[in-house]
């Protein structure tokens, strides 16, 4: 019965690193590594998802916590942004868990699978912003964390695949993107996490040691992991090039969701 624990020590160091790297919760990893864990440890099929989604949200509230105090330290977060950004991802995110909590696992999974193609493919074309172009204002931020906050919700992650990307297509540099964006994730995470708690606090089916859709061993081992070595990947940061950190987790990602859709399809 260690192996498991094991497994959500290794996908929470993992997290950890990506979350420093680029910006993203680690939901792209941890998401379908729970599916993996929850589904031989024999949970209760129906729920399997919505506790890998509401696992993943209540981690990524730590793990952000660490990698963006981290990108903090190095002058690499526009907080000004983060300001304008944030009431719609907490709108966004929550009201996104009362959908997700109404949709059938396999619906979710396959979202999920769509998402990380689509994200691949961007972070793969590497399109230029024109030069001209800022970060809006506040209307405009608040529209857009709500479409980051509800997407986010869906598929368990904390917003780092579309925040960095607008970030950069508003010309805000790579590493200040990415700092930015993990200082996003926190209140992203937070109201999935609140969101997923309280939707799944009367679900009769769920196996013990769980508070609503956060299955509590897996969040426990995850984020003692994480949160270690979160700062390890901010330093990898600021030491590699952006272009060939994008570049790596485009493959990542592909590899994730063709074996996503093969499960399905299976």
């Amino acid at each position: 019965m260690m192996l498991p624990y094991l497994a959500y020590l290794g996908v929470g160091a993992i997290a950890g690193v990506l979350a420093g790297l680029l910006g993203v919760g680690g939901g792209l990893v941890i998401v379908p590594m729970l599916v993996f864990c929850f589904t031989r440890l024999s949970l209760p099929g129906e729920s399997i998802m919505h506790l890998a989604l509401g696992t993943s949200m209540a981690s990524i509230m730590f793990t952000s916590v660490s990698s963006f105090w981290s990108h903090h330290r190095r002058g690499a977060v526009a907080w000004d942004a983060v300001r304008r950004i944030v009431p719609g991802i907490l709108a966004g995110t929550f009201g996104g868990t009362f959908i997700a909590s109404s949709l059938p696992a396999d619906w979710l999974k396959g979202f999920f699978a769509v998402f990380l193609a689509y994200v691949a493919v961007q972070m793969l074309r590497d399109k230029k912003p024109k030069p001209s172009r800022e970060l809006p204002g506040w209307c405009g931020m608040s529209g857009v964390g709500i479409g980051i906050g509800l997407v986010s919700s869906l598929v368990g992650i904390g917003g780092g695949t579309l925040s960095v990307p607008f970030l950069m297509w508003c010309n805000l540099p790579g590493h200040r993107a990415i700092g930015t964006s993990a200082a996003i994730g926190f209140p992203i995470a937070l109201g999935g996490a609140l969101g997923y708690l309280v939707n799944g606090w009367q679900e009769a089916s769920l196996p013990p040691y769980t508070a609503g859709y956060i299955y509590l061993p897996a969040l426990a081992c995850i984020v003692a992991a994480s949160v270690l070595t979160a700062p390890l990947g901010v330093r990898l940061a600021h030491r590699l090039p952006v272009a060939r950190l994008k570049r790596a987790f485009a493959v990542l990602l592909i590899v994730v969701g063709v074996r996503m859709v093969w499960n399905l399809w299976n």
